[in-house]
C-alpha cells in the first residue's frame, strides 16, 4: 500500500504541475490577447479558478500523504511519548471522520450538479467538474490517514520473524 500511495502522490505532483503550467499559460495567453490584439478568452478566469481548485484538493493528498500538514508541535514534542501517541491517534481519527464527512457532502453536491446538468456561467463547463475535485481530495485523505492509522495498529514488519521483539 505504501508503494501505491507513494506512485499516487508522484502523479498527483506531476499532473499538479501540469495544470499550474495550463494556468499560467492561459494567463499569458489573455494577457497578450488584452494588450496586443485587444481580445480575450471571456472563459480562461473561471477555467483558472476551476484548476486551482483541483490544484489546492489534490496537493492536500500529497501533504496529507507525506505527513508535511501544518501543526503546532512545540508543545507536542514536550509530551511523554505515550501521551503522543494517543494524541497522534486522536489526530488521525479525527482527519478520517472530517474527510469522511467533506466526501459525503461534497460527493452528494457534485452529484446534483451532474443530476441537474449545471453548467458554470462563462465557460459553460459542467459544473460537476470543478465541484468534483473536492470529493475526490477528500477521499484520497480518507483513505490515506485509514492507511496511517492502519500502520499504529499492525505489527511492526519482521516482529514475527524476530520472536515479536522491539517496540512498536
Amino acid at each position: 500500500m505504501d508503494k501505491f500511495f507513494e506512485r499516487l502522490a508522484f502523479w498527483i505532483e506531476r499532473t499538479l504541475a501540469i495544470a499550474f503550467m495550463a494556468a499560467v499559460a492561459l494567463s499569458f495567453v489573455n494577457v497578450i490577447g488584452r494588450y496586443v490584439i485587444g481580445q480575450t478568452f471571456i472563459w480562461a478566469d473561471e477555467v483558472q479558478i476551476y484548476i486551482m481548485i483541483w490544484m489546492a484538493f489534490l496537493g492536500a493528498v500529497v501533504v496529507s500523504w507525506r505527513r508535511m500538514h501544518l501543526r503546532m508541535d512545540l508543545l507536542f514534542k514536550m509530551l511523554p511519548a505515550r501521551v503522543r501517541q494517543w494524541v497522534s491517534m486522536l489526530e488521525r481519527a479525527t482527519t478520517i471522520v472530517l474527510a469522511g464527512v467533506v466526501l459525503v457532502l461534497s460527493g452528494q453536491y457534485a452529484y446534483s450538479m451532474f443530476i441537474f446538468n449545471r453548467l458554470s456561467d462563462v465557460a459553460q463547463m459542467p459544473m460537476w467538474i470543478p465541484h468534483s475535485g473536492v470529493a475526490l481530495g477528500f477521499g484520497l485523505i480518507l483513505a490515506i490517514a485509514l492507511w496511517h492509522l492502519w500502520q499504529v495498529f499492525r505489527p511492526p514488519k519482521g516482529a514475527a520473524s524476530s520472536g515479536g521483539e522491539g517496540t512498536p
